[in-house]
């Protein structure tokens, strides 16, 4: 796959994330797919997201660098949401909140099969 159809592919992943449309990610991300060196597959995968809108109702998923280079994609996506309790073990509770997720994948065969995750909790911190 080109860098260019790579970082399409991403963009779409991203696009069907804020769309909540669970019953298409599987068209993205692979069934036995790793987050953060552990397994937990789609369904696992589709849990922990689905939990995260839950936790953030006006969570939104917004791409502020994307690098790809094939097989992996990097990208550094910008939030800015209200969580309604505790978000990464910090008590947020309701406030206003702005954060950074740096994220790196990687696909086989089209779809997400490991995914490497690091949230600025620190700026999360800081606005509390």
């Amino acid at each position: 796959m080109r860098s260019e159809d790579l970082a399409d592919r991403y963009k779409d992943y991203i696009d069907c994330l804020n769309a909540q449309d669970w019953g298409n990610l599987g068209r993205f991300v692979g069934e036995q797919v790793q987050y953060n060196g552990e397994t937990i597959g789609l369904a696992g995968y589709r849990r922990m997201l689905e939990g995260d809108f839950q936790a953030i109702p006006d969570l939104r998923f917004n791409i502020e660098l994307l690098v790809s280079e094939p097989p992996r994609v990097a990208a550094r996506l910008h939030f800015d949401c209200k969580p309604k309790g505790v978000l990464f073990g910090l008590p947020v509770n309701g406030k206003r909140v702005a954060f950074a997720e740096n994220v790196f994948y990687e696909f086989q065969d089209g779809r997400i099969c490991e995914v490497w995750s690091v949230i600025d909790k620190a700026a999360i911190q800081a606005q509390l």
